[in-house]
């Protein structure tokens, strides 16, 4: 049963590696590349995952004597996992903003004409909204 936990344990092992040295290379892609190489990992942190679950099972099977030791490495591993799937995540966001940026671009002269257009529209809402409510102030004095 240990000698399945070991190879579960060397895959985890070369999993984690390949994982952390992609989700290093994300930020300094671009495109498609970029792309691929996210969706290439979010595959490989699901058979993680996967991994994660044959070795809690495996070590259910273990005896009761020597279970104790596996549990804690089995913890330190999906504590592992963890931080790897937060890593992940924030090479994404960071790809997130990056396009963002792209598509909406740092234009402050954009801004600036955003931000009157809401003064406007803001301004028009409070006299529709005093309009409504001077309607209903005579509709109430009517009835």
């Amino acid at each position: 049963m240990s000698s399945d936990f070991e190879a579960y344990e060397q895959d985890f092992g070369t999993l984690t590696a390949e994982i952390t040295n992609k989700v290093g290379r994300i930020p300094k892609l671009s495109g498609e590349e970029k792309t691929q190489l996210v969706l290439n990992v979010d595959k490989q942190l699901e058979e993680v995952r996967e991994l994660m679950e044959q070795m809690d099972l495996e070590v259910r099977e273990i005896p009761v004597q020597s279970r104790a030791m596996f549990n804690s490495r089995l913890k330190s591993y999906k504590q592992e996992l963890e931080k790897l799937e937060k890593d992940f995540k924030r090479s994404r966001i960071a790809y997130s903003d990056e396009v963002r940026n792209e598509l909406l671009g740092d234009d402050a002269g954009s801004s600036e004409n955003q931000r009157a257009h809401l003064l406007d529209n803001t301004e028009k809402l409070e006299r529709s909204s005093r309009r409504l409510e001077a309607g209903y102030q005579i509709a109430v004095e009517t009835e």
